[in-house]
């Protein structure tokens, strides 16, 4: 169900409409509040969610409206429902940001068929799935921003946390194939690949090595968004620097490299 932040029961949209899919998500609010001026904002979160204190922010951010809908990215039927929910009451999807997902326990997954399966099922097949609705809905009309998370942990899935990072490494290469077959219809596909992000997420963990903040991601997601960038950007950059140097080196020093 839509339900308005504003005063009144019915605000009236206005300019672009962005929808952050896994909308309590550190990174996807801190992306939606440098972009909400100007523009209508949904959060599109887990049902039974109480979301009413997310919106204060992006109203003084500028948001011309703020919006809540119920959004369960494993529920892979709900996908066309959602999205055909929200551009019926709101109207058209102009940016979309798919910030959901799970890190999971990598011991357990481990040794646990069905805690590895969720993992990949949330970060990477909801993630696809979503993506391609969207898409087709983006096509008819040649524009539209997509923001698809990856991490570096999928550009060398690692021990430490091979679950998540195979799982990073597929939505990866899903949506660098998506952004070439996008080219030319005037749909942007972006790419995140951040490095260790300080957060709620990653509590308790040791900051790996060129580790950001959800400030600092947004910051570079949102120059890409505006600027209608397509492709990767790495996060912090010094980090694309770094894999590529360790190509050419032995393997031991994979081991090293940031989650």
């Amino acid at each position: 169900m839509s339900t308005p932040a504003t005063p009144s029961p019915r605000p009236v949209p206005g300019g672009e409409i962005v929808v952050i899919f896994g909308g309590r998500s550190e990174i996807g609010l801190a992306v939606a509040q440098r972009l909400a001026d100007g523009r209508t904002v949904v959060l599109a979160t887990r049902p039974g969610r109480d979301v009413s204190a997310l919106a204060a922010p992006l109203v003084a951010a500028g948001a011309v409206a703020v919006e809540t809908m119920d959004f369960d990215a494993d529920d892979l039927d709900s996908h066309v429902r959602v999205v055909e929910d929200i551009e019926s009451r709101i109207g058209e999807i102009s940016i979309a940001v798919l910030a959901f997902g799970i890190l999971g326990d990598q011991e357990v997954a481990e040794r646990d068929a069905a805690a590895a399966a969720r993992i990949l099922h949330t970060d990477f097949v909801a993630q696809a799935a979503l993506l391609t609705v969207l898409a087709e809905r983006m096509k008819p009309r040649g524009r539209g921003v997509l923001v698809a998370f990856s991490s570096v942990a999928g550009q060398r899935v690692r021990r430490a946390n091979y679950v998540y990072g195979s799982a990073k490494a597929g939505l990866d290469g899903f949506a660098s194939g998506m952004a070439d077959a996008l080219h030319g219809t005037g749909v942007t596909v972006v790419i995140p690949r951040p490095g260790f992000v300080i957060g709620r997420m990653t509590e308790g963990m040791d900051p790996a090595p060129f580790s950001s903040t959800a400030d600092q991601v947004a910051d570079a997601v949102v120059s890409r968004v505006t600027s209608r960038r397509a492709g990767v950007v790495w996060i912090p950059w010094q980090l694309r620097v770094m894999f590529a140097v360790a190509r050419l080196v032995p393997q031991p020093v994979w081991r090293r490299m940031p989650r």
